[in-house]
């Protein structure tokens, strides 16, 4: 194959829109140690912008209260634990009013295991008191400044009626509404938005544009979520899919910006604030290596296609259909409980590592650079979806990147069917359903990417890389310029104690 010569100067920047923000369980599990301990590994590695979720409104969070006697409070105890801790790990929230509290709720229809309402309110201008008091707090808590920097979505998937009773759109745009003046009457310069639309509903579109734009209602954003899977096939506590193409996620970021040309919405930015390939939080696709090379060019090939695009979710502290029944069983998580990584993990990982200057992009490939010399490469071994080719047991990425100096240091990270894959040694370990201390850390050695290493010369200016990629294999590499400092008398041949005299070649000798 030809090596594909990377060119020296900067092509543009890598966005930030793919860590924008991230998904997470109803905002109630935030209050867990397990939840946090992820959340800190999550930062440290990856460093998030925005965290996303629902329930903030719902009855496990307490903010609207009722006494028996009629009389309402909204408490802020649990939601203040929460965007403390958010903001104490470099996290914002990125706010989603849902759902309806029980005592404003219209109707008892639910979703989920953990019954969020999803009707609307039974007193409107009960629902904007509650609104109001919500946004007060926060802005006085956290200050003006800081809180307009969290965008504020109105609700979830009220297109579909398991998220908004009867998928009714004028009950939403009228929720919609009443929640964006609300906002604003309380700081103008907060953002606020939606429809946050679920995929295959673009004809949301149209109206919604219509409605905000004949009323002059605010909107600040638009957002809408992207799956590729089909209808679930069932399994006793779990479920398998179909897969469609990774650039089908592509095209449904890309969506919101073509139905909105010609409107007065276009131009506004474009969150995608739920994407994965699956919908399902128990399809053990998430867990697998084949996930991370399917993500690989949709986390490369989105950050100039929208202004965020939020993987949903950063770990499986998650309880949408019953709590887990074991530690890996297809949960949406970048980790299982208990901080084992998978292997979308590591693509994520490697992704905060890669400079800020875009050298060059392929269909396999993306090679950056950074301020200070350094050259990293993302390669991947493509992958189709069902209907796409099986993939052979190896792909070659061969490249040719400039550095500069005589030397320089390559080091590689790989995940792959083997390789930084706690999946796989779950398997191979029999699948334990509740690994004890001793297996969970044998399963967090298992899930660190391999790392090999080697000095290479630079010749012209340029360093060679031939990667030869395993099955479904997410490959990191960083090239470093090396400048070879001076220890006067060490020598690396004396390391077993040699005297001078040895090392002096016998002909030489006196």
């Amino acid at each position: 194959m030809n090596r594909v010569t990377v060119p020296g100067e900067p092509i543009g920047r890598l966005s930030e829109s793919w860590r924008h923000c991230v998904g997470t369980g109803r905002l109630n599990v935030a209050l867990r140690a397990d939840y946090q301990e992820s959340l800190a590994l999550v930062q440290r590695d990856i460093g998030f912008r925005h965290i996303r979720g629902h329930g903030l409104l719902s009855d496990d969070m307490g903010v609207h209260r009722r006494s028996n006697d009629g009389v309402t409070r909204y408490s802020f105890t649990y939601v203040d634990q929460v965007f403390d801790r958010f903001l104490e790990l470099g996290v914002r929230p990125f706010v989603e009013l849902g759902f309806m509290p029980t005592a404003l709720a219209s109707g008892d229809d639910t979703v989920f295991w953990w019954k969020g309402n999803i009707t609307p309110p039974n007193d409107w201008d009960e629902w904007a008191a509650l609104v109001r008091a919500v946004v007060r707090h926060l802005v006085d808590r956290y200050g003006a400044d800081e809180v307009r920097t969290w965008p504020i979505e109105v609700w979830n998937e009220p297109n579909l009626v398991n998220f908004w009773k009867d998928a009714d759109q004028e009950a939403y745009f009228r929720l919609y509404e009443i929640t964006a003046r609300t906002i604003k009457d309380v700081d103008a310069g907060l953002q606020v938005g939606g429809p946050a639309i679920s995929p295959g509903s673009d004809e949301w579109w149209e109206p919604f544009a219509e409605f905000v734009t004949r009323r002059d209602v605010p909107v600040d954003f638009v957002s809408r979520h992207a799956y590729t899977s089909g209808p679930a096939q069932h399994v006793p506590f779990g479920t398998y899919q179909t897969l469609t193409a990774p650039r089908h996620l592509l095209d449904q970021f890309d969506a919101p910006r073509k139905h909105l040309a010609g409107t007065a919405l276009a131009g506004l930015p474009v969150h995608i604030t739920e994407f994965n390939s699956s919908y399902r939080p128990d399809n053990p696709i998430h867990d697998t290596a084949y996930h991370a090379a399917y993500l690989a060019p949709v986390l490369t090939g989105g950050t100039d296609l929208v202004d965020s695009y939020s993987y949903w979710t950063f770990c499986d502290v998650f309880e949408e259909e019953n709590v887990p029944t074991s530690l890996f069983h297809g949960g949406f998580g970048l980790l299982t409980h208990r901080q084992v990584p998978k292997p979308t993990y590591h693509l994520y990982a490697f992704m905060a590592r890669m400079g800020t200057h875009v050298l060059a992009r392929g269909a396999d490939h993306l090679v950056c650079a950074t301020d200070d010399g350094r050259v990293t490469a993302l390669a991947w071994q493509p992958v189709g979806g069902t209907d796409g080719p099986d993939a052979p047991e190896r792909h070659d990425v061969r490249l040719s990147v400039p550095m500069t100096g005589p030397r320089a240091f390559v080091r590689r990270e790989r995940v792959n069917e083997h390789d930084g894959n706690a999946f796989g040694a779950w398997r191979e370990l029999g699948r334990p359903r509740s690994p004890g201390p001793r297996t969970l850390d044998v399963l967090r050695d298992c899930a660190r990417p391999a790392v090999e290493h080697r000095s290479a010369e630079v010749v012209a200016g340029r360093v060679a890389l031939d990667l030869a990629l395993a099955r479904h294999e997410v490959t990191f590499v960083e090239v470093v310029p090396v400048h070879a400092e001076e220890h006067e008398g060490l020598d690396d041949r004396r390391l077993l104690g040699a005297s001078d005299d040895r090392l002096v070649a016998p002909h030489e000798r006196r």
